[in-house]
């Protein structure tokens, strides 16, 4: 039987890297598309040199392609970047390249979008993908927007929305959390009561493993959530259970530490951890996805490898 071959963007950055290591070791040949060159991942069956900001000539990068997995992008951890950079990167250079891959014959589309794209850093209630779409910033607009693009064309498409997502090498908010947990110090998180949905690399991967194999059209967004959400104080009492030691939770009013949060300019970490944003995986679990880790017991593991240096 063939190998299925599937093209990868983003293949150097936290997700992708695990995304080609992940297809490989299912039996799919990856062919990463590089914006410049350097030494092909070892992981992959072979790579294209081009840009994503002007994919007019992808032809060969899609020759022979199954599918398309696109995960490049301007990450809403990077600051910095005015809107027009993220509507040029995350909406219209992953627009572009859907054209190029239905132009190439290419099957189905793989969009790495975000919840972002449905929601601001919180959420009331439960979210599920009936909700209406309402990004509050660039990012979020900008990959928002690219689902729609991607809904006016003909090639079949899915846009995953992850959540929190954590795993090895993991940057921003939850790598430092990550790091406060590391700390010896009593923390004062024991009465914030928002709730966060996370998925780990690792539950990831198998979501773009399984939307690749689906029979039948998707066109449509699919959230992707371990079905556990956490609050900020448990997530740090996983991690220190990883890393060998006690939670060290203190109960600080949740309104006092937030406004010590803001004084000492924490108020983002803070918001985005703590704040209450919890997410419903219940389609992508129709298809058969079934996450492999609860997210307890995923931040314990991402705590021992970050001890060990893994």
């Amino acid at each position: 039987m063939k190998r299925p071959l599937i093209a990868l963007t983003g293949s150097t950055g936290f997700i992708g890297q695990a995304v080609l290591a992940g297809l490989s070791r299912r039996g799919m040949n990856v062919r990463v598309l590089l914006r410049r060159p350097m030494n092909v991942p070892e992981a992959a069956s072979s790579a294209v040199i081009g840009d994503l900001a002007s994919p007019q000539n992808m032809a060969a990068a899609l020759r022979d392609v199954d599918a398309v997995v696109h995960s490049a992008g301007i990450a809403h951890a990077m600051s910095g970047f005015p809107e027009d950079d993220y509507r040029a990167i995350n909406t219209e250079a992953t627009i572009a390249l859907a054209r190029a891959a239905e132009r190439a014959g290419v099957k189905r589309f793989v969009f790495l979008s975000s919840v972002r794209a449905q929601c601001g850093p919180s959420a009331p209630g439960t979210l599920d993908e009936s909700a209406k779409a309402r990004p509050v910033d660039a990012y979020g607009r900008s990959k928002f927007e690219a689902e729609q693009g991607l809904a006016d064309l003909s090639i079949d498409w899915v846009a995953l929305r992850p959540v929190l997502v954590y795993g090895p090498g993991v940057k921003g908010n939850l790598a430092e959390l990550l790091r406060i947990a590391r700390t010896p110090w009593p923390l004062p998180l024991g009465k914030f009561s928002g709730r966060r949905s996370l998925v780990s690399l690792e539950d990831l991967v198998a979501a773009i493993a399984l939307v690749l194999g689906t029979e039948g059209p998707l066109q449509r967004p699919l959230i992707v959530a371990e079905p556990e959400p956490l609050t900020v104080g448990e997530m740090v009492a996983a991690l220190r259970h990883g890393f060998g030691r006690r939670p060290g939770l203190l109960p600080v009013p949740e309104a006092l530490m937030t406004a010590f949060a803001r004084l000492t300019g924490r108020g983002e970490l803070i918001e985005r951890l703590a704040g209450s944003l919890v997410a419903n995986p219940a389609q992508l679990m129709a298809l058969g996805w079934q996450p492999a880790l609860a997210a307890r017991d995923g931040l314990a593991q991402l705590a021992r490898a970050s001890a060990s240096g893994a």
